[in-house]
């Protein structure tokens, strides 16, 4: 993968139990050479969690990606028409984000960043973690499988035995998710294994 020339557009919300999981690869993007820009929801910015602070959070991300941090709608917005995004991925998306974009809300940073996304026809990649995505949420992510130009890092259930609608993506597929959507293909097999109890 050469993501050179490539400016991706990293977004988190408040799955806070993966962060550590995507750190590495937000780091992987910039090796590869893309150019990163990180948008975070409000969760992000204002919740300490036993997974880490939020100050020690966006310092991470700043420090892998030198670019500042998008976290207010109104900075997200011109992602519209300067159209500076290649791709965009949410990873963690949330079982509240996956629903708000389902439904059209927008009203963090992220959600305003994939809204500027789709304006353009460019791909937005979603790398779930939620709940309720067995749930109530999978109406939610039905809708947004049909979507054009929306695509899902490989997903599966993550504990079905105390937690049977949770479904989790495999983070370390993000990036080869993004590029695989980058040439308008979904990366496959989409729903893997991601647990399996002896």
């Amino acid at each position: 993968m050469n993501w050179k020339g490539k400016t991706v557009g990293y977004a988190i919300t408040g799955s806070h139990c993966t962060f550590e999981e995507v750190m590495p690869q937000i780091m992987r993007f910039v090796e590869l050479g893309a150019n990163v820009v990180s948008i975070v929801s409000n969760t992000v910015t204002t919740t300490d969690t036993r997974f880490g602070t939020s100050q020690n959070w966006l310092k991470q991300l700043k420090d892998i990606t030198g670019n500042d941090i998008i976290s207010t709608i109104v900075e997200a917005e011109p992602l519209g028409p300067s159209k500076l995004l290649d791709v965009l991925v949410i990873g963690p998306c949330t079982g509240n984000t996956t629903s708000k974009l389902a439904n059209a809300m927008t009203d963090t940073a992220v959600l305003m960043a994939a809204k500027a996304q789709m304006r353009n026809g460019r791909p937005l990649v979603l790398a779930i973690s939620t709940n309720d995505g067995l749930g109530l949420n999978a109406a939610n992510i039905a809708k947004l499988l049909v979507t054009k130009n929306i695509y899902f890092v490989p997903f599966g259930q993550d504990n079905p035995e105390q937690k049977p609608n949770s479904l989790v993506a495999k983070m370390d597929l993000i990036p080869e998710a993004c590029y695989s959507a980058l040439q308008g293909v979904q990366l496959q097999p989409m729903i893997i294994e991601r647990f399996h109890s002896a």
